[in-house]
This record gives structure tokens, C-alpha cells and sequence, in this order.
């Protein structure tokens, strides 16, 4: 599709907002609790701190720092930096300081705003501090008049910090056009009025917090901050949405597969649940009283590259898809060389279009390498591709699917596993409502572990987990232990915190009935494998090999039964015999046969 000119390059969300303060000024703007504001108090707050900014020498490109929670505050913030022709930093409170500090120094902030309480958060440097609420008075002094900033389209909007693979976080940079473009496409693609009410629960360091916000001002919705107690709580924030009579939001994926398992009333005024950030195991149940969306977009690409409709469970066998690109954008699957793949064959996913990043802040050897020339640029594409490092390939519908990360596969004795793939499956279980895969151990004692949040009835044991696998992947693919968790650990942008997992409250699942060893062998061997496959405790039906086990670590158990018990097992045996309780026998037989031999005499020395 060829990029047309977007009319919001032209008409800009903050004039948006002008006309909604003099066309309907009464009208709900944002709201945080009991705080609230009218379309007619934002654009007073907002040009008033915009006039501060200005006179401080915000401009188009000037990067200003915001340290905010969510609330009313950090929107009048946020719209008053783009008001004033300046770009915005969000910065997250919760985030450590010393990556605070680094993003104001790598960026060049030319001021942060905050609150008074934050404050203390930020190193000293260059940048002047505005605070927010201590401050006002002075602020408040300006008239708030309403007046053009001099940004054009391709000056900054904002810059987001990502990780990056170096341990250091880099600032993509996204412009103007590419924030009109995803507003353009939002507002037609999801019919959005005035009358609709959306909820703001990303992070302020989330890109997808830009995406909660700029279509509904620009429509003239309201704006709602979820409460904090509801935002990674699935029950809270369906009761909350339906409390507050949200018409459209946007969940990130591992809390939205738990909301559409949720119960929902007959009647609610939700019409759209908006998902992505992470992959997408579930489909909805064919009830379910709202339409969800599954939407992919690096941060590079401006929150959203593609998006499609996720249809019920039981009208498509497979993961849903991500949809197709967006409007005025296109979506590439390309070889190591930079063709294009066969329909239906995976390669890496390119991103090219409208909602392209300028690129990374301050890293042109980093920008050069991830933002590459489009051969298939004829006038009708960006100049550039960006290369995702994701791996898809193009269904038959013409919908792409999301097939995993090209740096996380993982290798497991030898073979490359995705650990997307292995949760899937187990979503696919009626008792999990969730599930994540990490991998524990290094080298040759590299071991899956799969975490479970389980549906409050179950009472499936590892081994229905295991069992279950087993009959739709590989046997190197199934996890060597299953745990149990309340929750998944989420990172600040909503994807599944996998690092955070391995230290996270978690209880082992049981292999099935749990029998404690009942001879001295069997609890001596039982101490043997438990520290050699970090299991907590070994029963008499577990099996060494289900456990985690494999011939190195076999080979190691061997030595380890020689050293205690003066027998030599055979690896053979191992596999033969691999519960605790067959194991111990075969060890007893060793032992009987040994003390059982005849004592033979030593022969007489030679004494000639």
C-alpha cells in the first residue's frame, strides 16, 4: 500500500484537543480515581505548561524528561511537550536508578518533569527540574493561551529506551508522522468516538501507554487510569472495567489471556480488548461479550505494525496470527540475503512504512545495523527496513504468524528448542490459565522448567502435564520439572519476565501420589538424585529420567551410588529401571550379591 499523506502530520492531536476544549468543553478528558479533567481544563493546564517549556527553550527536537506515575498529571504533561514543540522522555518511576540516570544522560534532556516527591530520584546534570505540583504557582501564572508549535512531521514525538543486547538500553527515536499514522489507522480501524472510554494501564516506559492515550484525545473520549491494586490482577480488572464502563482497552498478553478465561456478565459496555506485547497461545471462548485484537510492533515501529482480530476458540486449531500490517505500513519476510520467502516458509520479519523509527538515539553503528536499505522501495515505501530479529512466516489467509524470537531459541542436548512453542501447548490444557518455559542449569545440565498458574479446581500432577506434552512434542522438548506459581512475573513493557521466574515463589508439582522411600537405600539414593536433578524430594514411583535426568547426568549418579553403596551400577540398568524403587532394588541385588561371594585366598608368595 502506498503511504498517502496522513492528515494528522497536517492536523495534529494537540489541535485535536484545542477544538474538543472550545466544542465540548465539559466533557470528561482523563481521569485517575477522583481526580478528573475536562476537555476544557486539560487544554488550560497543558498550554500553560507548554508556555513554561517554551520559555525554557523547549523546541522541535529538544527531548524533555517526564518522571510520572500514571495519572492525571503525567497526560497534562505529556500533551504539553508536544504542545510546546518538544518530544517527550517517559521515564518509570519504578525503574533503578542507575538506569534512570543513564537515559538522562545518553538522551540530553534539556529539563525533566516530575513531582515533588520523585524528585529525589534523579542525578544532578545539565537538565533543569520542573516540578510539577510545588511549581504550579509560577506555572499557573501563564495565560494558557493556544498557539502552533513549530514541529513538522518528521521532528520527534517522543523516545522510548528498549533493552538492549549490550546490557545497556537504547533510545528509539519515533516521529510525528509515525504517531499520526497509528492514530489515523487506530481511529478507523476500532470506530472510535467521543463517547467511548478507554483505560490507561501501560507503564509511562511502555510504548504501549502512547497507544492508551493519543486516539482517544484526539477522538475526544475520556481517558481512565486503572487503579494500581487492579493492574496485574485478572479478577480486579474485569471488575474495574466493568465498574468504570470501559468501552475499548488495551491489556498486555499474558494478563489478557487470563481476562478472556475470566467470567464476564451478560452485559458489558467492553466492545475491545486490544493485546499484545508477548505471544498469543489462546483464543477467546465462543461467549465471550467482546472482540479481542492481537496486535505485534517493536517499539522501533511506532506500538503497532500489525494487527487482526483473534476469532473464537474452536474455529482454528492453531496459535492465532498477528494479523496483517497496518495502514501504510508492510511487513516483509526475508532470507540471511534479504529475499523474500516462499509463502508458508519462515524467515525473518522486516518492517517498513510509516510508523518506521528515525532511529536510535545517539547509536548510528546500532541504527546502521538494525534499520537496513528496502530493496523493494519504488515510491511507494520507506527507505529503510527494520529487521525485528523475529521469526514468521505468511498463512495462506495472507495473516502472518508469529513464530518466536531468532535469540531465543535454546539449545537442549543438542537440539534447538522454542520455549514459545512448549507453552503453547501447555495453554492448550483445560486446568492452566497460564504458562511460561524457562531454561535452568548451564551447559551439558541445561534443563527446561516449565511454570503453571492453575485454574483453582485443578488437581492434575506433573505427570498429566508431562503426558500431555509428550503426545504433540519431542521428548527433548518436555520440561524436566513443573512448578506452580500464583502469577507470571511480567517486565515493565507486559512480556513475560523469564529471569524472574527462576527466583519467583514456586512450589514443585508432584510427579503423582507422592510415597516417601521406606528402606535405608531407597532414602540414601533418594539423597543422591535430588541435588543432582535440584528437585526437592524424590518418591518411590519417580523416575529418574522424567525428573530431568539423561545419560550425563546418569553417568554422574553412577559414580555417585559407587562412592556410597560399593557397587557398580550400569548405565543400562538406569535405563532399565529409572523409579527410585526399582533402582534401589536392582542396587540391593548388587549389594546381597557382593557380600553373598566367596572370600577367595590370596595366592602363597614365592619364597624360593
Amino acid at each position: 500500500m502506498s503511504i498517502r499523506l496522513n492528515h494528522y502530520e497536517l492536523f495534529s492531536v494537540t489541535r485535536r484537543v484545542a477544538e474538543h476544549a472550545v466544542s465540548c468543553p465539559d466533557a470528561l478528558a482523563v481521569q485517575a480515581g477522583s481526580e478528573r479533567l475536562t476537555y476544557a481544563e486539560l487544554e488550560l493546564r497543558s498550554n500553560q505548561l507548554a508556555e513554561e517549556l517554551r520559555c525554557r527553550g523547549a523546541k522541535p527536537d529538544v527531548l524533555i524528561g517526564i518522571l510520572l506515575e500514571r495519572s492525571v498529571a503525567s497526560v497534562v504533561t505529556v500533551l504539553a511537550v508536544l504542545k510546546a514543540g518538544a518530544a517527550y522522555l517517559p521515564l518509570d518511576p519504578a525503574a533503578p536508578a542507575d538506569r534512570l540516570a543513564f537515559m538522562l544522560r545518553e538522551s540530553g534532556v534539556m529539563a525533566v518533569i516530575t513531582r515533588q516527591g520523585l524528585a529525589d530520584k534523579l542525578v544532578a546534570g545539565p537538565w533543569s527540574v520542573i516540578r510539577i505540583d510545588s511549581d504550579w504557582e509560577g506555572i499557573g501564572r501563564h495565560p494558557g493561551r493556544t498557539f502552533d508549535s513549530e514541529a513538522e512531521p518528521h521532528h520527534l514525538a517522543y523516545v522510548i529506551y528498549t533493552s538492549g543486547s549490550t546490557g545497556q538500553p537504547k533510545g528509539v527515536e519515533i516521529t510525528r508522522a509515525g504517531l499520526g499514522n497509528l492514530v489515523d489507522w487506530h481511529l478507523r480501524a476500532f470506530h472510535i468516538t467521543a463517547a467511548d472510554r478507554a483505560s490507561l494501564l501501560a507503564s509511562v516506559g511502555f510504548d504501549a501507554a502512547v497507544w492508551e492515550l493519543w486516539p482517544y484525545l484526539a477522538a475526544g473520549a475520556s481517558v481512565h487510569v486503572v487503579p494500581d491494586a487492579a493492574r496485574n490482577q485478572a479478577d480486579l480488572l474485569r471488575d474495574w472495567l466493568v465498574e468504570q464502563q470501559i468501552t475499548i482497552s488495551f491489556v498486555a498478553t499474558p494478563l489478557a489471556e487470563l481476562l478472556i478465561q475470566a467470567d464476564w456478565p451478560a452485559i458489558t459496555q467492553l466492545r475491545a480488548l486490544l493485546t499484545g506485547a508477548d505471544t498469543l497461545h489462546r483464543r477467546p471462548p465462543q461467549d465471550l461479550p467482546f472482540t479481542l485484537v492481537n496486535n505485534y510492533g517493536p517499539t522501533e515501529c511506532t506500538v503497532v505494525a500489525t494487527s487482526g482480530r483473534v476469532l473464537p476458540a474452536g474455529s482454528e486449531a492453531k496459535q492465532p496470527s498477528i494479523g496483517h500490517p497496518i495502514d501504510n505500513v508492510q511487513a516483509y519476510i526475508l532470507d540471511e540475503q534479504l529475499r523474500q520467502v516462499a509463502p508458508g516458509t519462515s524467515g525473518e520479519l522486516y518492517i517498513a512504512g510509516a510508523g518506521l523509527a528515525r532511529g536510535y538515539r545517539n547509536r548510528p553503528e546500532l541504527t546502521a545495523e538494525k534499520f537496513v536499505p528496502n530493496p523493494f522501495a519504488n515510491g511507494s515505501g520507506g527507505a529503510f527496513l527494520y529487521r525485528t530479529g523475529d521469526r514468521a512466516r505468511v498463512l495462506p489467509s495472507g495473516e502472518i504468524e508469529f513464530l518466536g524470537r531468532l535469540d531465543d531459541q535454546v539449545k537442549i542436548r543438542g537440539y534447538r528448542v522454542e520455549l514459545d512453542e512448549i507453552s503453547s501447548v501447555l495453554d492448550s490444557h483445560p486446568d492452566v490459565k497460564a504458562s511460561a518455559v524457562a531454561v535452568a542449569g548451564t551447559g551439558d545440565e541445561k534443563r527446561l522448567v516449565a511454570y503453571l498458574v492453575l485454574k483453582a479446581e485443578s488437581r492434575s500432577n506433573a505427570n498429566v502435564f508431562r503426558q500431555h506434552l509428550q503426545s504433540r512434542v519431542p521428548d527433548y522438548m518436555t520440561p524436566a520439572s513443573f512448578m506452580q506459581v500464583e502469577t507470571l512475573p511480567l517486565t515493565s513493557n507486559g512480556k513475560v519476565d523469564r529471569t524472574a521466574l527462576t527466583t519467583s515463589e514456586a512450589k514443585v508439582l508432584a510427579e503423582q501420589e507422592y510415597i516417601a522411600p521406606r528402606t535405608p537405600v531407597e532414602q540414601r539414593l533418594a539423597e543422591l538424585i535430588a541435588p543432582l536433578l535440584r528437585v526437592e524430594r524424590v518418591g518411590v514411583n519417580d523416575n529418574f529420567f522424567l525428573l530431568g535426568g539423561h545419560s550425563l547426568l546418569g553417568t554422574q549418579l553412577l559414580t555417585r551410588v559407587s562412592e556410597t553403596f560399593g557397587v557398580e551400577l550400569s548405565l543400562l540398568t538406569v535405563f532399565d529401571h529409572p523409579t527410585l524403587a526399582e533402582m534401589s532394588s536392582e542396587i540391593e541385588k548388587l549389594i546381597l550379591a557382593k557380600l553373598e561371594a566367596p572370600i577367595t585366598s590370596q595366592p602363597a608368595g614365592d619364597f624360593r
